[in-house]
């Protein structure tokens, strides 16, 4: 597996990341725990480095297992984990963002115990909070680096100018957001700013919620508490809609003699040297799959191609439900 550097700072990470939170959280029934570790350390012994949880995926539950799953491999992997939301303490249940210092810190803490770790890699700010300047919450995360309780800061969802305030208290390692073949805005105004910066991009949803593998259309049915229920980009008439998105990957795969999964991926590799995309699996086959995108090399002709061919298609329907829009690009 090739490594790469996010942006200015010193982490170096596989090439492709693993997303964690669809073992526990958001995308049908939670896997078995056994099963979950046995598909990271499968991830390890395929050179991925770089794994990807949260507190609220579960919550809790995911960075248990990706605790416990990588607590002998702890030096030789970077775990990235997150903060932002306030959690009813009886339920879990997610009760708006808290991004103040005190809430920050205990978060953090709280964090530590549950990955089995004395140090996060990287620390992510979940959803920018307008409630609370976003230099006092950088300011928070400089006092963690400073205790050694956390490497390096990183940013989710947040806009351009958002970015800049908080790189400017402490340098923010690291933005996470959506970014694919079927979502590239952020090329407007997110990836020079962070070119600028020195900030590496961490894609999440590369293979667009599943829907890039070319393994579901308008008849697929999702669990009832899958997460893509409620996305109006995942309704039957969306995905109708959107079927030829996946024709035209298709195409550009079998020429190449790989998967569209692994075209999807490759396009976003090939799109900066700083960018690392954390495609999610449950499958171990899906797993080698995806970690195969790292072997694949797209010529200027190949990504010429696919950018000529995906300029002409619209994708129809939004990428997330009005009230999660609400908290993306602040």
């Amino acid at each position: 597996m090739q490594m790469r550097k996010l942006g200015n700072s010193n982490l170096e990470v596989s090439a492709i990341g693993l997303g964690c939170m669809g073992m526990s959280f958001s995308y049908g029934k939670p896997m078995d725990k056994a099963a979950g570790i046995a598909l990271i350390r499968s991830a390890i012994e395929h050179g991925v480095t770089f794994f990807d949880t949260a507190e609220v995926y579960g919550p809790y539950v995911n960075e248990e297992l990706v605790g416990e799953a990588l607590v002998p491999f702890r030096g030789k992997v970077a775990i990235a984990t997150k903060f932002g939301f306030k959690l009813d303490p009886e339920t879990g249940k997610q009760l708006g963002l808290d991004s103040r210092p005190e809430h920050i810190k205990k978060v953090a803490e709280a964090s530590l115990k549950r990955l089995k770790t004395d140090v996060i890699d990287l620390f992510y700010q979940h959803r920018v909070d307008t409630d609370v300047p976003i230099e006092d919450t950088a300011g928070a995360v400089k006092d963690l680096i400073k205790e050694g309780k956390v490497k390096h800061f990183g940013l989710s969802e947040a806009g351009a100018k958002t970015i800049r305030r908080a790189h400017a208290v402490q340098p923010v390692t690291a933005l996470q957001s959506e970014y694919s073949l079927w979502w590239r805005e952020p090329e407007v105004e997110i990836l020079p700013t962070l070119e600028e910066l020195g900030i590496g991009f961490v894609p999440f949803s590369p293979l667009g919620k599943g829907f890039l593998t070319g393994k579901m259309d308008e008849n697929t049915k999702f669990e009832s508490n899958d997460f893509r229920n409620i996305v109006p980009r995942f309704a039957p008439e969306a995905r109708k809609a959107n079927q030829g998105v996946v024709d035209q990957l298709n195409q550009i795969a079998a020429k190449k003699k790989a998967t569209p999964a692994q075209i999807a991926l490759a396009w976003l590799l090939a799109q900066k040297p700083w960018i690392v995309p954390i495609p999610g699996t449950t499958k171990l086959h899906r797993l080698e799959e995806n970690i195969g995108a790292a072997n694949i090399q797209l010529t200027t002709d190949d990504l010429h191609t696919i950018d000529s061919t995906f300029s002409n298609i619209t994708v129809q329907g939004a990428r997330y439900p009005d009230n999660l829009m609400k908290l993306v690009g602040r």
